[in-house]
Parts: structure tokens; C-alpha cells; sequence
């Protein structure tokens, strides 16, 4: 009885050390983080520029809090200038910022579904043999330095690169396209660098898939792509659900490819963070734009995860 006792004990001692460790890596490399981010963001930096400047003073036994919001106004409204007026509203580099992030991730997240969609159902319907090869093929490039893949497009896409001098060579141009420091550039470099996070969880859905049903479904006459939209697209939502999450979370905050691929005009808010934490050297504000930043992810992502386990209990009582 007491060995068993003390094997049960254990037993959940284990339990408990496996869901322990998760929660204590999130409570060391985002929670803290993310609490010493909001710190710095209302932070009133002095004269000598500490952005761990005391949050409040104690004048004769009175606390006075220091605490500045204007960084997150700021975000979305310009302050106020000589006639004392602020700007209008939604129209800061800021917001224009969040905006351009937006698009190019949400473009970036529609085009690697389109064209990882149909490579991971490939893997995925292969002989198992060649599966294992091809899946090397769509890690490959993490071997390779991001730095360097950016580089290289840089060099593809540019006036006098390799796609243009293939289509003057072929007569479909008289002179080189302006392919680099534009919208096509940006969604090309994304869409390159990101594709695998969507190919991976997607045939990690798609391998799983039982054939028997497509078998069935075109037994009872349904044509390939009517059993495609009422089959293998509803039992591969999670695999899509977790490619578009991991395409569209780091394609937001996207620093490296809008530096080097994208024009003056094409600002996405990791160049602007970086912009004022290191040229303007405005702590606060950079760490009031990655609050937001972060906000804009983890809301909509707790808001889904909520009413699906709602959805799910309320099948599960049915």
C-alpha cells in the first residue's frame, strides 16, 4: 500500500513538473517580458534618458505618480502643436504602420495557404519513400542564413537581375521592370521566407487524412472538387488554422525583409519600432508600439480559442 501510495505521489509529481516547465518558460520569456515592456511604455524619461526611471515620488509623505500615457495616444492621434490642436485621428506614420503590417501579413498568409496547400497535399499523397526527401526539400532553406536568402532576392528582383534579363532576353520587355522596392518584392520575400511554416503543419494535417472518405464520397457521385471542398477542407482546418497563425504572427512585426526589399513607402511596424528605440532613442514609445503589437495578436487569438471550446463543449453535449 505504501508503494503504491508513493508511486501515485510521484506519478503526480511528474504530472505536475511536465505542465510546470511550459507555464514557467512563458512566465521567464513573455510574461516578464512583456510586464517590463509595459513598464518602460509609460515610463517619464529625465533629463539623463533612463527608460527604468522611478514610476512615482514621494513629496512630503504624498506619492505622485509619473506614470505618462501619451506614448499610446500618441500612437493614434498627433499631440498637440503651437495652436494647442492635436491631429486627426488614425492618421499617424504609427497607425499608417499597423495598417501596411496588416496587409502584407494577411497577403502574405492568403498566398502561402494557395501555393502550400497544394504542395503539402502532394507530400502527403506521395509514396512514403519520397516523403521523408521532400520535406528535406521544404526545410532546406532553415539551413541557410535568413540574412542571406533576403540578399539573394535583392539580387534577383533588382534592374539588371536575373528575372529581368530573362524577359528582355525572351522579347516580353523592352526595358527592366521595377520589381525591387515594391509591393511585389515584399510579397515575394514574405511569401518565400514563410512558405514552409505553412507547408509543414498543413501536411502534418493532410498525411492523416483517411482516403476511405474521398473513395466513398466519389462513390456516391460527388466530382473531385466538390469532395476537395466538403471533405479534405473541413478535416484539414486545424493543419490550415496553425499555417496561417504561424505565417501571419511572424509576418507582422517583419523587420528584416521590409529593410532591405521593401521602398520608403512600404514602413511596417518592426522598422518603426526599431527606428525609435535605436535612432530616436524613444524607449517608451518603441515599447508602447510592441504592447500594442503584441495586444493585436493575443486578443483575436484568445477571442478564437474561447468560442471554439465553447463550440466544443457545446457539441461535446449534444
Amino acid at each position: 500500500m505504501n508503494a503504491l501510495k508513493r508511486f501515485w505521489n510521484g506519478l503526480r509529481t511528474g504530472r505536475t513538473a511536465v505542465i510546470g516547465i511550459p507555464y514557467l518558460w512563458l512566465l521567464v520569456f513573455f510574461a516578464l517580458p512583456f510586464v517590463v515592456l509595459i513598464r518602460i511604455s509609460v515610463t517619464h524619461i529625465a533629463v539623463d534618458g533612463d527608460p527604468f526611471a522611478p514610476l512615482y515620488t514621494v513629496v512630503d509623505g504624498t506619492v505622485q505618480w509619473l506614470l505618462r500615457y501619451e506614448n499610446y495616444l500618441s500612437i493614434f492621434r498627433d499631440s498637440a502643436g503651437a495652436d494647442g490642436k492635436t491631429g486627426p485621428l488614425g492618421q499617424t506614420i504609427y497607425f499608417t504602420a499597423y495598417l501596411t503590417s496588416l496587409r502584407y501579413a494577411a497577403f502574405t498568409t492568403v498566398l502561402c495557404l494557395i501555393l502550400g496547400y497544394p504542395f503539402a497535399w502532394f507530400i502527403a499523397r506521395s509514396r512514403e519513400s519520397l516523403r521523408t526527401p521532400m520535406l528535406m526539400m521544404v526545410m532546406l532553406p532553415f539551413w541557410t542564413s535568413l540574412l542571406l536568402r533576403v540578399y539573394a532576392w535583392k539580387g534577383l528582383l533588382s534592374d539588371k537581375g536575373l528575372f529581368n534579363r530573362i524577359f528582355m532576353a525572351l522579347g516580353l520587355i523592352n526595358e527592366p521592370l521595377q520589381m525591387l522596392y515594391s509591393d511585389v518584392s515584399m510579397l515575394v520575400g514574405m511569401t518565400y521566407i514563410y512558405l514552409p511554416f505553412m507547408v509543414l503543419p498543413l501536411y502534418a494535417n493532410l498525411v492523416k487524412l483517411d482516403v476511405r472518405l474521398l473513395e466513398a464520397a466519389n462513390d456516391l457521385g460527388a466530382n473531385p472538387w466538390k469532395a476537395f471542398w466538403l471533405i479534405t477542407v473541413p478535416l484539414s482546418r486545424a493543419g490550415i488554422i496553425a499555417g496561417c497563425m504561424l505565417v501571419f504572427i511572424p509576418a507582422l512585426g517583419e523587420f528584416v525583409i521590409p529593410s532591405l526589399l521593401g521602398g520608403a513607402e512600404n514602413i511596417m511596424i518592426g522598422r518603426v519600432v526599431w527606428d525609435e528605440m535605436f535612432a530616436a532613442n524613444n524607449w517608451p514609445r518603441a515599447s508602447a508600439l510592441a504592447v500594442i503589437m503584441i495586444l493585436m495578436i493575443l486578443v483575436p487569438l484568445a477571442l478564437y480559442y474561447y468560442y471554439s471550446g465553447k463550440q466544443e463543449q457545446a457539441q461535446e453535449g449534444r
